[in-house]
């Protein structure tokens, strides 16, 4: 495998020398020949990439696991991705399980060896800008060409997903599953364009931190809100003190600041778990006093979502069920 390795890093380094012919969807670069076969040069987090322009042996980390999974990339190694699972249809459950995990959920849990036994011809690290600083880039580069595609906020896995999986040359039948995508949240769309639009949200997300006593408060943009975005919801008000990243449209007050947060809110959605079960952070608040005295709790007006965790078209289209069915109660007033 060193040896491979070695034939195609001095291919590349030949072909940095003796570029040719301009080619990517991504981006503008430089297309060529290496050992491996075909090469172009591609628009990522980490700079302009030479990759192959079909990959046969890909790692995906991150955000790129399940958009590279449902793509039906050449794939040989992934990260954890244990939030996506309930999003997954039954091939990419499989696939999933069979693959090696070559890092944790998290992206300094990231298994270098593992990677190198893997001998792959591309790498897709599909982590925020900002955690890239808890991988070791030169190492991985090392092993294969590194594309680093992430989003710095939530909404963006529509933009990626097609990028990561035009990075790994899967890219044909992308534009198929957005289609269907983009018909099913028009309809849905249509049939509460009378009642959604007009509404003031807001959005209790599942990532508040109860021993801290604080609950995640989502903005457009953010996990919770951005499928509902596509079908007319408009979740009032933004992050006082943007932070970066999903900070930007998220924020984390103290529970007594509830009736504060959402005091004009007209109606009110939350995150619950693929199984309808609420987790222990929107509980908390579910459970506070507070929350009985907001206006949209009194009128019955709240809404949980499933499968916000979705980071792909196919899986997004489920969330739109989800939407779709907790909404529904407003089609009856």
């Amino acid at each position: 495998m060193r040896t491979t390795r070695t034939r195609r890093l001095a291919g590349a380094l030949a072909l940095a020398l003796t570029v040719v012919t301009a080619a990517t969807a991504c981006g503008s670069g430089d297309a060529g020949q290496a050992d491996g076969g075909p090469t172009r040069v591609f628009a990522a987090d980490n700079g302009q990439i030479t990759i192959p322009v079909s990959p046969k042996r890909v790692i995906a980390t991150g955000y790129a696991v399940p958009a590279l999974l449902e793509a039906g990339a050449p794939l040989v190694g992934v990260s954890s991705w244990k939030r996506g699972i309930p999003l997954f249809n039954e091939q990419e459950r499989k696939k999933y399980d069979e693959l090696a995990k070559v890092a944790g959920e998290s992206a300094s849990e990231t298994n270098y060896e593992a990677i190198a036994q893997a001998d792959p011809d591309l790498i897709v690290i599909g982590v925020p800008k900002p955690v890239l600083a808890d991988i070791d880039i030169k190492r991985l580069e090392a092993i294969a060409p590194v594309v680093a595609i992430g989003p710095s906020v939530p909404s963006m896995w529509r933009e990626l997903s097609r990028k990561q999986a035009d990075a790994a040359g899967a890219a044909a039948g992308f534009d198929a599953l957005k289609t269907a995508y983009d018909t099913k949240a028009k309809g849905i769309a249509e049939k509460y364009k009378a009642v959604l639009p007009q509404l003031k949200l807001g959005h209790v997300g599942a990532y508040g931190e109860v021993a801290k006593g604080n609950f995640q408060r989502e903005f457009n943009g953010s996990w919770g809100t951005n499928v509902a975005q596509d079908v007319g919801a408009t979740y009032y008000g933004q992050v006082k003190v943007k932070g970066g990243g999903s900070k930007d449209v998220s924020e984390y007050p103290s529970i007594e600041e509830l009736t504060t947060a959402f005091a004009q809110a007209d109606a009110i959605t939350y995150s619950v778990a693929a199984d309808g079960s609420v987790p222990a952070p929107v509980k908390y608040v579910l459970d506070s006093p507070l929350w009985k005295e907001l206006p949209a709790v009194k009128a019955g007006k709240v809404y949980p979502f499933r499968y916000t965790e979705a980071a792909t078209y196919r899986a997004a289209t489920s969330t739109l069920d989800a939407v779709d069915q907790a909404f529904a109660p407003l089609l009856k007033k």
